[in-house]
């Protein structure tokens, strides 16, 4: 179904939900461990927090599959110094290595099918450089998080930079096997409301810790919260550090 909503749109309203946020600070601190390093940001939409990479004195390559969100972040200030290429791991340059990889927003849950999963650590693996480190966060499903996102829990307003205000809220089904299906809702009042459903997967910290070997990772930490919490804590995090 066609939105009723422009690409451009869709792509504003999704800056205006996330904002510069405490995962951001983690994983730039993360990349900036090590000085001027090659980087490789999986997932990275909008460019929020792959702009900031590189502004800190990263090389920076910015892979997505969805091309509003691309050429959202290539109208902003500063994105010539990223290169963007639109797809999935699958889109690595061939050739090209990375000293780190990231894949930050939750992204990891959206790759929901497990062979994909595998193929996408698999592709990550191959296009780090021998040491090179990996990082992304997930949710532990553990904490049941799903089952705060009601409609009363999420609903929000929001002004587009165009004028535009869009009504949004969230409802979520659990599955089988760790998936939860997550609808938004966006309403224009009186104009229109339309939705978009996801699957995402909620892997454990012990899935998570199979999952990296198999594809030739050593796991160095899982964190539960973003300034270091162990997991189980408050945050509800699974936050994976990974080396090839």
């Amino acid at each position: 179904m066609t939105s009723p909503l422009t690409g451009e749109q869709l792509a504003a309203l999704y800056d205006t939900e996330n904002t510069w946020a405490a995962d951001d600070e983690f994983f730039l601190a993360f990349v900036n461990e090590r000085p001027d390093t090659k980087v490789l940001d999986l997932g990275c939409g909008t460019g929020r927090l792959t702009l900031a990479i590189a502004a800190a004195g990263h090389r920076v390559v910015g892979i997505d599959p969805d091309f509003d969100s691309l050429a959202a972040a290539q109208r902003k200030p500063e994105s010539g110094n990223v290169d963007w290429v639109g797809g999935t791991s699958s889109q690595i340059p061939a050739g090209e290595s990375f000293d780190v990889a990231i894949m930050t927003s939750h992204v990891a849950q959206a790759i929901s099918n497990d062979d994909d999963w595998a193929q996408t650590l698999e592709d990550v693996y191959r296009s780090l450089v021998p040491g090179g480190r990996l990082a992304f966060d997930s949710r532990d499903p553990a904490a049941r998080v799903w089952e705060r996102w009601t409609p009363a829990n999420t609903h929000g307003s929001y002004t587009l930079p165009d004028g535009t205000t869009i009504e949004t809220w969230i409802e979520c089904t659990a599955l089988e096997s760790g998936l939860v299906t997550m609808t938004e809702h966006r309403v224009r009042p009186e104009i229109f409301e339309e939705t978009e459903t996801m699957i995402l997967a909620f892997r454990s910290e012990e899935q998570l810790r199979n999952d990296l070997p198999t594809a030739g990772f050593t796991v160095e930490r899982v964190f539960g919260g973003w300034s270091g919490q162990a997991v189980g804590g408050a945050q509800g995090e699974l936050i994976v550090i990974a080396v090839k």
